[in-house]
């Protein structure tokens, strides 16, 4: 049954998402994110855990509005490679660029959680990182309704 909802899954992200740049920068964020939650499993400490949930939480949040971002991305300029459509306009060169920076601030973020797991980092050093996935979420908003 997994395998059939997975298949689902996959297509009617092939049919919103495409399988350009803006399938790849949807895929980066939500990578990130399994890797920030993967973290976040592994921390014993359930003091230290239950204060790195309302940052997950707040972090799992942003993932529809990824998804909602780069299908307005997809419509306007379809990208089925790595490129950016020439045609869409310089101002989605932005949009992807801040998605990108999301992306990868999430992937710092998750390391973080990794060294807070390890008691080598401090718990605001997440809290830190989260804020800054949360500023290219706006952004990218931002530049795609102007």
């Amino acid at each position: 049954m997994v395998l059939f909802a997975a298949a689902r899954q996959g297509r009617k992200d092939d049919a919103e998402l495409g399988n350009g740049v803006w399938r790849r920068a949807h895929d980066r964020f939500r990578r990130g994110l399994d890797r920030f939650h993967q973290m976040l499993e592994g921390i014993e400490d359930r003091d230290v855990h239950a204060g790195v949930v309302p940052t997950a939480n707040a972090l799992a949040d942003l993932l529809p509005r990824v998804r909602a971002l780069c299908t307005a991305a997809q419509t306007r300029a379809p990208s089925a490679s790595m490129d950016i459509p020439a045609s869409a306009g310089g101002y989605l060169n932005d949009v992807h660029r801040e998605l990108t920076r999301a992306g990868n601030a999430l992937a710092t973020a998750a390391e973080a959680v990794a060294l807070v797991r390890l008691n080598a980092g401090p718990i605001a050093a997440v809290e830190r990182r989260a804020s800054t996935v949360h500023r290219h979420v706006d952004e990218a908003e931002r530049l795609l309704d102007r």
